[in-house]
């Protein structure tokens, strides 16, 4: 079972503007998403990727920049299925406004019943992204074996809908997940699935090869024994 890092994009011009960013095209990221973007090759340090999956949207592609700078013979892939959900008519405008929408109740407590004028409902988002991740693991574990480790970057909700179904929480639980920008969740499919990390902003030692804390891991965590585990 390969290793899923999901890594938000980092910190974008919009996320400072309080701007619901959606699909618009040009949302570049600010002088500190930028500066998150130029430390995670540093923080993926002596952790040997097969492969790197992204949204084709600009803010995700400039995050992975350094990165691929960094490792100029890591495989990269686009891939439209984990691009931004498509929020239609609420693209570009004000979170502050849209939370007067009577819409905005429903996205809060029954997003599977959400469907975003002239856009896409969440359910479909959680369908295809789900999918995506699903599937580009079993193609890694195919092509580089199960103790492969991928990543993914791609948006918020892609990502809190990618928990929820790791973790087997109905849709509708969703909202309670809130990664922060350029942060790495961990997810290792299996029966169950676990999430071995979440949000997580600092250091990733344990997921290098040969460390104390990566033999702990295989040895423990895998197996979800009672109590947890490290």
């Amino acid at each position: 079972m390969p290793t899923l890092l999901l890594l938000r994009h980092g910190r974008t011009t919009a996320n400072s503007a309080g701007l619901l960013a959606g699909r618009t095209p040009g949302v570049r990221l600010d002088d500190h998403g930028t500066a998150q973007a130029a430390a995670i090759p540093v923080r993926l340090a002596g952790i040997p990727l097969a492969a790197a999956v992204h949204s084709p949207l600009e803010r995700c592609v400039q995050t992975l920049a350094p990165l691929r700078d960094a490792r100029p013979g890591l495989p990269v892939h686009a891939d439209e299925r984990v691009t931004e959900c498509d929020y239609g008519e609420w693209t570009n405008r004000a979170l502050k406004e849209l939370a007067q929408e009577p819409l905005m109740a429903t996205v809060r407590s029954q997003p599977s019943a959400a469907v975003f004028p002239g856009g896409e409902s969440l359910r479909g988002m959680h369908a295809r992204v789900v999918e995506a991740a699903r599937g580009w693991d079993a193609r890694i574990a195919a092509e580089h074996g199960a103790d492969a480790i991928w990543l993914m970057c791609t948006h918020g909700d892609n990502i809190k809908a990618i928990v929820a179904d790791a973790l087997g929480l109905h849709l509708d639980q969703f909202q309670r997940i809130a990664p922060h920008p350029a942060s790495v969740t961990a997810i290792r499919y299996g029966s169950p699935p676990l999430l071995l990390r979440f949000g997580d902003t600092g250091d990733l030692t344990e997921f290098v090869p040969h460390t104390e804390e990566s033999t702990r891991d295989a040895a423990e965590a895998t197996e979800a024994p009672v109590g947890g585990g490290a």
